[in-house]
């Protein structure tokens, strides 16, 4: 008697293909189909990870990404000289878009995807600056006095990106169609107010950041099982939204002169809350970007304290260990966590832990 197959073997993309071909699925169909088989749920037995997404297939991503660099690298060298900065960067955004109709919509490959779309959005809003500005080279200094152009670049990338979007599908395009946006309202207020800049250059950041982590939080709070290309937006929007939060809030807290005491404890007690969100909503994303401060912040404790030797090792050996200590104990410390909080809020929040 012949072995049953195995209903746990994985489905080819040419099996796929073929079915797209001869009209047995649509082509949404087919593309939910490549998503659930490239995030498919810990076997019994396996450990579940909380935040799986598809960021490399093989080394042939790697091969392909590092081909794109070198191609994409002379295209813009070459263009530039043909044309002018802006036109360069208009015809690496071209060129990046017809890369990713065989690296992204046909071979679906992961890391070159990541990359084209990256280069694309940010070829698209230097382009419009540089056509804007007149200038041929970009320069941040001389952006301080001329908001304008980033406020229309930003908004030009967003109507770029969503149409990128449109087509290719990839979940990293909604970040980075909201980082020109947060570009476009950072430059719109200090074009609008520019001897308030200084001022309130911390809380609009701050207040970006707590937009687009809203943001991310809606799409996980649409999907809690993480079952679904939303789950892949989320984790983008909360890579751009940590950054976004955690600097302005530290930064305010670092002197000219270094970090005080009072500082340094401000600065690990901002940590210990963004640790505390991390584990509540299960996205390590809020806490990997606290990092770097924190760790500035226990070695000049340590420097205070008395000990000048051995305080960047020391601290690289403290982080590790947290970092370490939370992996092992992250489902275990949410299980405790969660149970703190109403059950109308925690049935709403990732619950496959």
């Amino acid at each position: 008697m012949a072995a049953a197959p195995n209903a746990t073997q994985p489905i080819s993309g040419e099996t796929i293909d073929r079915a797209l071909a001869q009209g047995v699925l649509t082509a949404q169909q087919a593309e939910m189909l490549r998503y659930l088989e490239n995030n498919r749920p810990a076997q019994p037995g396996e450990p579940a990870d909380d935040e799986k997404f598809r960021f490399i297939n093989g080394f042939g991503d790697i091969f392909v990404t590092i081909g794109i660099a070198l191609f994409l690298g002379a295209l813009s060298y070459f263009a530039a000289l043909l044309f002018d900065v802006g036109g360069a960067g208009l015809t690496v955004a071209l060129a990046s878009w017809l890369l990713a109709e065989y690296f992204t919509r046909k071979r679906r490959m992961a890391l070159p995807s990541i990359v084209l779309l990256l280069v694309y959005a940010a070829a698209i809003f230097l382009a419009v600056v540089l056509l804007i500005t007149g200038s041929d080279q970009f320069s941040l200094a001389a952006l301080e006095t001329q908001n304008w152009p980033v406020v229309f670049a930003g908004l030009v990338t967003i109507a770029a990106t969503a149409v990128h979007y449109r087509r290719f599908g990839i979940p990293i395009t909604f970040a980075a169609g909201v980082a020109a946006l947060v570009a476009s309202v950072l430059a719109l207020v200090f074009g609008a107010a520019p001897d308030l800049a200084g001022q309130f250059a911390r809380p609009v950041l701050l207040a970006c950041g707590i937009g687009v982590f809203a943001l991310a939080m809606r799409f996980d709070l649409s999907d809690p099982k993480r079952q679904t290309r939303r789950t892949d937006i989320a984790f983008w929007l909360h890579m751009l939204a940590a950054p976004l939060v955690v600097h302005p809030l530290v930064s305010g807290l670092i002197g000219s002169g270094g970090l005080t005491t009072a500082a340094a404890v401000g600065v690990l007690a901002i940590f210990a809350g963004l640790a505390l969100v991390a584990v509540l909503v299960d996205r390590r994303a809020v806490l990997v970007s606290g990092l770097a401060y924190a760790g500035v912040a226990f070695g000049s404790l340590v420097t205070q304290i008395g000990f000048s030797q051995g305080v960047v090792p020391l601290t690289m050996l403290v982080l590790g260990a947290l970092v370490l200590l939370l992996s092992a104990g992250w489902h275990g410390l949410r299980r405790r966590l969660l149970g703190l909080f109403p059950p109308s809020l925690v049935s709403r929040l990732p619950s496959h832990t």
